[in-house]
């Protein structure tokens, strides 16, 4: 497990909380998460820019940053991400954007001497039809979901990139793979959000308005994963501190729940006291998507937020800051 020639990693990451870490797109879901886990932890050297401080698409630009700041550790979280409407809209943007983002910090971190990195993609790598739950090993073994392969293709290429700069250059860098996210900062926009804020933000605007029923595509039958995106942010913390290793990591909570039983538990956790109508001549999709997370619970990790904690959590997140 260790990188050093030692046997044994010299120091852990949660050792070095004065550590200059960069956690690059600290704005987003995901990322904003992993910033509030690190500030729990203690970390008092966190490296944040936005966008408009720092265009990580501009090779320059990020060389330039590297070369003034001198990460010691670095959290790639940054990407271009959207629902199948913009997957089919931008295409170019999805793959260029993503290779562009990846390339420029994957390679400044190498070369500006990172102690290590943690490159972060979806679960989206994986063929369309890979055996469930899905392993590690699955990968580049059948075709993608035609919807998203631009984003997963980036996102296959950034996992191999942090393999080839180990194999090649003994650079620390690692990959996780997160099943579907939720919790605080999720997109709850009405037309490209995804399952799980989607049906919060209808079943509150039904309270709200008082309506009588809330109509839900499809059968309700598909199986789904769900993480707290706070869960994520505790795996990120484990994997740095702990995994040192060529192979990507899948990060999930390991447990399933059908649309219907999910739409369910939104609905209670939300109030609305209207009926639920499933219209079956909508299509429901693949029909189950989870990932085998048994490499990591190996190493050590499990989850801790069970999924009506976890929505109760993020509805009231909602209630507090999204635009009614």
């Amino acid at each position: 497990m260790g990188s050093s020639n030692h046997g044994t990693t010299v120091d852990s990451f949660l050792s070095n909380q004065s550590a200059k870490v960069f956690v690059a797109g600290h704005r987003g879901l995901v990322g904003s998460a992993i910033v509030r886990k690190l500030q729990q932890l203690g970390f008092t050297n966190l490296l944040l820019r936005t966008h408009a401080e720092l265009d990580l698409t501009r090779q320059a630009d990020v060389d330039a940053f590297f070369a003034a700041e001198k990460p010691q550790f670095v959290i790639l979280a940054a990407a271009k991400v959207g629902g199948i409407h913009a997957n089919k809209t931008y295409p170019a943007d999805f793959i260029a954007i993503n290779l562009q983002i990846q390339t420029n910090v994957i390679d400044s971190s190498y070369r500006h001497g990172v102690k290590k990195l943690l490159f972060l993609g979806s679960s989206c790598i994986y063929p369309k039809f890979a055996p469930q739950p899905i392993t590690e090993e699955a990968l580049l073994t059948g075709p993608l979901e035609p919807t998203n392969e631009w984003y997963a293709v980036a996102k296959i290429a950034g996992i191999k990139m942090c393999q080839g700069y180990r194999l090649q250059h003994g650079f620390d860098a690692i990959s996780g793979m997160p099943t579907n996210l939720y919790g605080p900062y999720d997109n709850f926009h009405p037309e490209n959000s995804h399952v799980l804020p989607a049906l919060i933000r209808r079943f509150h605007e039904a309270k709200v308005s008082g309506a009588k029923e809330v109509v839900v595509w499809g059968t309700g039958s598909p199986l789904r994963e769900f993480l707290h995106v706070d869960d994520l942010a505790d795996g990120v913390v484990f994997l740095m501190d702990k995994y040192s290793g060529l192979v990507h990591v899948n990060v999930g909570s390991g447990k399933e729940v059908t649309i219907k039983e999910l739409a369910e538990l939104v609905k209670e956790v939300v109030g609305f006291e209207g009926e639920l109508v499933w219209d079956t001549s909508k299509p429901d999709g693949t029909p189950r998507k989870l990932m085998d997370s048994s490499k990591l619970a190996e190493l050590g990790w499990v989850p801790k937020i069970a999924l009506k904690e976890g929505l109760v959590d993020t509805y009231k997140w909602y209630l507090e800051n999204v635009k009614q």
